[in-house]
């Protein structure tokens, strides 16, 4: 049996959003999740429309709320409306502190509403000074700082589309991005921290610029004010600010009007350009914080994020509920383990987002928070990746008994969840608690039908719904667009994520459906293999990986260990037995073998696929998205596999 984690109370329940929120479309939903999502998505139109309303969406809803179309995603929603997401974000003019910020380097700044408004407004006067217009594209390669969302939010204001890379992309990579969609504008800073090092972004300047003609102007913000500055050819961004005119105008565009182009991880191909629309993510971050996080005005936001990854645009989704964002620059245990809990202890942060990388870094270390006072964190939410069973127990027991644990899941696809947490329902070690609000969530098998509790399958989502991409860019047919959600199942969007429903209403992830294990005929999802695996005292983390051997498909296990362990045949025996003893015989790898590191993404995801190619012989296209891209070479090199 497996026994919740955390329980909410009847009190939390009670007092919770969802339950005002029940109450404002007038349904008894008795604290049953299940009951209200079943509600939402048989009545998509009333759900959304009443949302809009609940959360206080300002501008002209119009009359149309989905206009249907037998397409799937030529379905769109709120097609007569008119908004402005910096409108939505800037409702709060007061001398609250909007936006912190910390660096590693232990530095602070922070920006008021009434500033942030004031410089919002500055920057869209400059940008319209440039001739920019509504459609036009900046692109920005900078840290996580005040600055960058001052100028997203600008260019959101006056309807131009924005893109962002974290300075950790190298020169390939931030052009194989931008270059696909010929931005006017770029962006940037001078330098950046990370474990201590300072790292200068402007070197990687010029070479960009060579290789994207398209941008006329580049501006450059200061990494430290109080630093003198010269950037020679490139404009001071602090100095256009501090000289343009206040533009208080905000015209209000189509719901569906892109506001940014986030990229796929592109870890075996150039990377996707997916275009998303302003209403779109508003009303789904909105819909996201508020019933799903319990999330209300001036509340304290954290989650550690780069520019480069969803969750950055994501947390800023999160000013719209008035709360406070919280920033971090850096690397997330540097200079201490614990420097990102110490800053939630530190400003009282209610909501603390972090990767599942980071908590099972935590729990490899034998971390314990015992020396912190967190008694303000109401919420963890964890993301990137699957939170295994053993984490989620590490949390309750060494970082916060009492807290709301919630694994995530979704994607750049939607920059939000379709997967993820509520206050209705227990925790349950390994399971995401529910399905999103006003999505059709479901699990089906190969053959299109709907999974049985335990068993695994597909994630769908069976009807349309609004924070889908607006398109992919220079997608001119919608092929691309095609390809990556439908053509597993007609007319159903297929995510790409192997999972299973449990008898909680939750789901267990169990990795990426192409990254799936197929050996005899049988799928296996590689969580399942990773949960077990890193577990073991010795093992840092692991990589599986399926390896074509004689018309079949072998499971290869790479694995680190800690302190640079020997991998003897006793310890490859005992991770076996393990394997069989609680997955099943099938799981066992063929081969294990210790290597000197696993490569990942920049957001932290094991890059299984790019392994997959090379030990099959096959090469990759594109190494730019993955942070330690040389440690692949070990890989493409192995004599003995």
């Amino acid at each position: 049996m497996n026994k919740p984690l955390w329980q909410p109370s009847k009190k939390k329940k009670q007092e919770s959003l969802l339950t005002d929120f029940s109450k404002f479309v007038n349904l008894d939903s008795n604290s049953n999740f299940k009951k209200l999502w079943e509600w939402s998505i048989k009545n998509p139109e009333e759900f959304w429309s009443k949302f809009w309303d609940y959360s206080k969406i300002i501008g002209n809803k119009g009359k149309e709320i989905i206009k249907k179309n037998n397409i799937f995603n030529k379905s769109k929603f709120f097609l007569d409306s008119k908004i402005n997401y910096a409108e939505n974000i800037l409702k709060k003019k007061s001398e609250e502190i909007a936006i912190h910020f910390l660096s590693e380097k232990g530095f602070e700044e922070s920006i008021t509403w009434k500033e942030l408004y004031e410089k919002v407004c500055k920057f869209s006067a400059y940008l319209k000074a440039l001739d920019l217009k509504k459609g036009d594209r900046v692109a920005a390669y900078v840290p996580n700082k005040i600055e960058s969302i001052i100028s997203f939010l600008a260019c959101a204001k006056n309807g131009i589309i924005w893109s962002s890379c974290s300075p950790d992309f190298g020169i390939q990579g931030v052009v194989d991005r931008f270059k696909q969609i010929k931005p006017k504008v770029l962006i940037t800073s001078d330098y950046y921290f990370y474990n201590g090092k300072k790292i200068n972004i402007l070197e990687k300047a010029d070479d960009i610029l060579k290789q994207i003609p398209s941008i006329k102007k580049t501006l450059v913000y200061a990494y430290n004010k109080n630093e003198k500055t010269n950037y020679k050819k490139f404009e001071n961004f602090d100095e256009v600010l501090n000289l343009s005119k206040l533009d208080t105008t905000f015209e209000r565009f189509e719901f569906n009007h892109p506001i940014y182009i986030l990229f796929s991880s592109g870890t075996t191909g150039k990377p996707k350009c997916i275009t998303h629309g302003a209403g779109n993510v508003l009303i789904e971050h909105n819909k996201e914080f508020m019933l799903h996080c319990d999330i209300r005005d001036n509340e304290k936001l954290f989650y550690y994020t780069t520019t480069g990854w969803m969750m950055w645009n994501w947390l800023v989704g999160g000013l719209a509920t008035g709360s406070t964002i919280f920033l971090f620059d850096g690397s997330p245990v540097y200079p201490k383990i614990d420097i990102l809990l110490e800053y939630c202890q530190n400003k009282k942060i209610n909501l603390f987002g972090v990767s599942a990388k980071y908590i099972d870094h935590l729990k490899n270390e034998n971390y314990n928070s015992k020396n912190l006072d967190l008694n303000s964190i109401k919420i963890i939410t964890s993301t990137g990746s699957p939170l295994a069973e053993e984490s989620f127990k590490y949390v309750y027991e060494n970082i916060k008994q009492d807290v709301h644990l919630a694994s995530i899941a979704g994607g750049t696809d939607l920059v939000g969840c379709l997967i993820l947490c509520n206050l209705y329902s227990n925790v349950y070690k390994g399971e995401i608690q529910g399905q999103s609000l006003g999505i059709d969530i479901d699990v089906f098998t190969d053959d299109g039908k709907s999974a049985s509790d335990g068993e695994k399958g597909e994630l769908v989502v069976k009807s349309p719904f609004p924070s889908m991409p607006v398109k992919f860019w220079g997608d001119d047919n919608g092929q691309k667009y095609y390809n990556a959600y439908f053509t597993k199942f007609k007319n159903i969007w297929h995510h790409g994520d192997f999972i299973e429903k449990t008898s909680n209403n939750g789901f267990i992830m169990r990795g990426r459906s192409d990254a799936t294990l197929n050996p005899g005929g049988v799928r296996i999802g590689t969580s399942e293999i990773y949960q077990q695996v890193e577990d073991i005292d010795f093992i840092i983390e692991g990589l599986v990986v399926g390896q074509n051997y004689d018309d079949d498909v072998r499971i290869i296990l790479f694995v680190t260990t800690k302190n640079d362990e020997e991998l003897d045949e006793d310890k490859i025996k005992s991770i076996k037995s393990r394997i069989r003893k609680n997955c099943s015989p099938k799981h066992v790898p063929s081969i294990i073998k210790k290597v000197p590191e696993i490569p990942r993404t920049k957001s932290g995801k094991i890059v299984e696929l790019a392994v997959r190619k090379l030990i099959n012989g096959e090469e990759i296209n594109n190494k730019e998205a993955i942070a330690n891209p040389d440690c692949l070479n070990y890989f493409r090199n192995l004599k003995d596999l």
